[in-house]
């Protein structure tokens, strides 16, 4: 863990269908609540086709979500917002950092975002650039430019190299033991009962 984060917050990866609804209810307050986004622009059919979603939790309250995309060639950060009682105390560096972190453990290279002009500053804190060769261009009432950060995947990204028991694990909980590591179990039980 970073020593100057904050040991009350924890990211977790939405897998569940409430996780999910708790995601875009967290999304709801900060951009249709606070910036009177349009609904479908908010929700904009990516949700859940090659998205992941990050939850970050205050002691034991959701307070921040980010929602990841997956591209052949690099990942995508997007939507992240954190209730406004929250934001003074490190919740999107978190959530940012474990965005990273992620992605690289899935194996990306780049992470792409888009950045509103009067936030390209804060981007920069987690390291991302501006992509210099990419004209602005404006959605939803704001102007943005494209950002991108170069990560170095661990040794320990997941490949097609990577244990098949790995691969079928729940995503992003690759070093836990999933639902398939205890049919093993199950196995070795019903081999013994044969001997």
């Amino acid at each position: 863990m970073d020593p100057n984060s904050n040991p009350d917050i924890r990211i977790t990866v939405a897998r569940t269908l409430d996780q999910i609804v708790m995601a875009m209810t967290l999304r709801g307050v900060t951009y249709l609540g606070e910036q009177l986004a349009p609904y479908f622009e908010e929700y904009d059919g990516n949700d859940l086709v090659g998205a992941s979603h990050l939850i970050a939790w205050y002691k034991s309250e959701p307070v921040g979500v980010l929602r990841l995309r997956w591209f052949a060639g690099f990942a995508k950060v997007e939507r992240a917002s954190v209730l406004q009682p929250f934001r003074r105390h490190g919740v999107m560096r978190a959530l940012m950092q474990e965005a990273l972190r992620y992605a690289g453990r899935r194996g990306y290279r780049k992470v792409l975002g888009h950045a509103q002009l009067d936030r390209v500053k804060y981007w920069r804190t987690h390291g991302f650039r501006v992509r210099e060769d990419r004209p602005a261009f404006a959605f939803s009432d704001f102007e943005y430019v494209e950002i991108e950060r170069i990560i170095q995947p661990p040794a320990n990204a997941i490949s097609e190299e990577t244990d098949p028991m790995v691969l079928i694990r729940p995503d992003g909980d690759w070093d836990q033991p999933g639902p398939f590591d205890h049919s093993l179990e199950r196995m070795s039980d019903d081999e013994e009962a044969a001997a």
